[in-house]
């Protein structure tokens, strides 16, 4: 279910005080494949609902390059809230995810095993309130850069 950025706030504190742990995760999540949903099931394994941080098109593009992302938005934010270990889906456009961050407080911060705590912005945030990051290993070969790559070679 996709919640307005202005909303996400309330909705969580909504959450705690029902005694819920919530995980927040996020990405850019463009060309869906086998290696996103092992992620996000691993990452809801760690919590009671899934709040996944969602790069806006403007903010997939500072990242990744002018070419990027493949699906909108809101279609990205319709196949990934299809997941059953999504609960939650917030857009938002800053380069990191420290301002949603500060606004959901997650219990638990999820990032892929390609970060640190030393080069995770994140992080300091979350553990200033004594939230606590997982990392969890990126499947090999499945990337959405990967599949980019394979459809230009076949293509």
């Amino acid at each position: 279910m996709l919640i307005a950025p202005n909303d996400i706030e309330k909705l969580c504190e909504i959450l705690h005080r029902a005694g819920q742990k919530i995980v927040f995760t996020n990405g850019c999540f463009d060309i869906l494949h086998a290696g996103h949903v092992r992620y996000l099931n691993k990452a809801r394994s760690f919590g009671d609902c899934l709040v996944l941080g969602l790069n806006t098109d403007a903010s997939v593009r500072e990242n990744k390059g002018l070419t990027r992302p493949i699906n909108s938005e809101l279609d990205r934010t319709e196949v990934v809230g299809a997941l059953k270990a999504v609960d939650y889906v917030v857009l938002f456009g800053e380069k990191t995810a420290e301002t949603i961050i500060a606004k959901v407080r997650p219990d638990v911060y999820v990032k892929g095993g390609d970060y640190t705590l030393d080069t995770l912005p994140e992080a300091k945030i979350v553990q200033s309130y004594g939230g606590r990051v997982e990392f969890v290993n990126m499947v090999e070969g499945r990337s959405t850069t990967n599949i980019i790559e394979k459809i230009k070679q076949e293509g």
